[in-house]
């Protein structure tokens, strides 16, 4: 194993074990959050919906809110890893290190994406308690998780880097990923919608993600997960671009 390589495996193993540590604050909550989403929507709702699309509205719902805690889980990590680290000036270490900027990167950008992934995987399981799920496609399940926490991951070091303190951090999770998973057809079908409120769902990436799961999961999706895959995947691209660009410029900790 070369120098580099040990280096990046260092890195990820500091802040993978960052948030292992806490599992009171890591992983509990977002069960005790999705037995009671699961509860409410899935159970008393649910029971009065019935279907949609011929799968139970337990089951529709299950997906949304398997990416809903990926995604926040992935985006908090990073954020909450790289503002911390600015604010008690300890990522100082790792940007003088030998550790080359795209490494620097790919350490916080995959602990993170990994934390999300671990959290979809929880809430799959308990899921499970509530409902019975066929997997009908668990390559593409495999896949929109990968793409969907790296994306919100990557995401979330932007969102460290330009947070100016902790507020701005809940911020930006409460008040603005959080609105776009739920508005992404969570709990809805697309089909109940017509015109430009149709239109503007399609603009917004957690429709693909929501969608992409739903078609791993259930094997059902109102957009062809092909394009899902080729969108998120697009987008994921370019948020690691903006990281790279970011940390070679040292923004957000050098100036």
């Amino acid at each position: 194993m070369s120098v580099a390589s040990r280096q990046l495996q260092s890195l990820i193993r500091r802040e993978v074990l960052r948030f292992v540590r806490r599992p009171y604050n890591t992983f509990l909550p977002p069960l005790i959050t999705n037995v009671l989403y699961f509860s409410v929507f899935g159970v008393i709702l649910g029971s009065r919906i019935g279907t949609i699309s011929d799968v139970t509205y337990i089951q529709f719902v299950l997906p949304g809110l398997v990416v809903l805690g990926a995604i926040s889980n992935a985006f908090e990590n990073a954020s909450f890893s790289i503002f911390h680290g600015r604010w008690n000036e300890y990522i100082h270490e790792v940007i003088t290190s030998p550790l080359s900027h795209s490494y620097t990167v790919a350490g916080y950008v995959l602990a993170s994406a990994l934390r999300g992934f671990i959290i979809g995987g929880l809430i799959i399981g308990v899921g499970f308690l509530f409902t019975s799920i066929p997997f009908a496609h668990p390559l593409y399940l495999v896949s929109f998780g990968v793409i969907t926490t790296t994306l919100f991951a990557g995401l979330g070091v932007i969102g460290g880097l330009i947070a100016e303190d902790f507020d701005h951090l809940t911020v930006m999770n409460q008040f603005l990923l959080r609105p776009l998973v739920f508005f992404g057809g969570v709990f809805y079908s697309l089909d109940q919608l017509d015109g430009l409120a149709y239109t503007a769902s399609l603009l917004n990436p957690m429709v693909y993600m929501v969608n992409g799961v739903r078609y791993g999961m259930l094997g059902m999706s109102e957009i062809n997960p092909n394009t899902s895959l080729v969108v998120l995947t697009a987008a994921t691209i370019v948020v690691l671009f903006v990281n790279l660009v970011l940390f070679k410029r040292g923004f957000g900790i050098t100036d």
